[in-house]
């Protein structure tokens, strides 16, 4: 495990069981940024960095009994909270790298991903990864339950202009991965990206 994963897993495992409890009324946002990732019954997605994986059972819903839902997080006990909280019945749950899913390419419909940007040690390799796994014309979703300037508040930071979930640094971002920023919202209540997943040959 290197370094930037030891960090990951030293900040999150010690929050894993009291992160529900911390954001009690985070379900709402998370199921209407589901709802705009326009996923079918039977589609397969990825909900990429799940954490407690309080995205799975509203990606479970769209995706109907007959789809895939995969949720995949580098620490353990995010997962076993996860799995605490019944989550484990909507999805699968898997201990991995974002930058590096044991899955096949274009295997996916579509990717979920909360908070997830601002965790890779390497931004481009994770969106790179994630642009390998999902098929041409399928989407990303990188979402927060509260917009850049709220969160920034809440943290008792400023926004500074190397922010990557800036419109202006986060579009050049996912295009070099792969991605074609379709819809960018960044309001209090919610931040939302949608990106389409560009053909190999756009």
């Amino acid at each position: 495990m290197n370094a930037d994963h030891t960090r990951v897993r030293e900040f999150f495992a010690p929050r894993a069981d009291g992160w529900d409890t911390r954001f009690p009324d985070d379900a709402p946002a998370f199921a209407a940024a589901v709802a705009e990732l326009g996923l079918r019954l039977g589609d397969a997605v990825l909900d990429a960095g799940c954490g407690t994986g309080r995205a799975l059972p509203a990606l479970r819903e769209a995706v109907g009994p007959g789809g895939t839902v995969l949720g995949a997080d580098l620490t353990p006990e995010m997962l076993h909270a996860a799995a605490r909280a019944g989550r484990d019945r909507s999805a699968a749950l898997a201990l991995a790298d974002v930058a590096r899913l044991p899955l096949r390419a274009a295997s996916l419909d579509a990717a979920f991903a909360a908070g997830l940007v601002a965790h890779l040690p390497d931004p481009g390799d994770g969106l790179r990864e994630l642009a390998r796994v999902v098929r041409p014309d399928g989407w990303l979703a990188l979402f927060h339950p509260i917009g850049r300037a709220a969160l920034a508040a809440r943290q008792g930071r400023e926004i500074t202009s190397d922010d990557l979930r800036a419109e202006t640094n986060l579009g050049p971002l996912l295009k070099s991965a792969g991605w074609h920023l379709v819809s960018y919202a960044d309001e209090d209540a919610r931040f939302l990206a949608l990106a389409v997943r560009r053909s190999p040959t756009a």
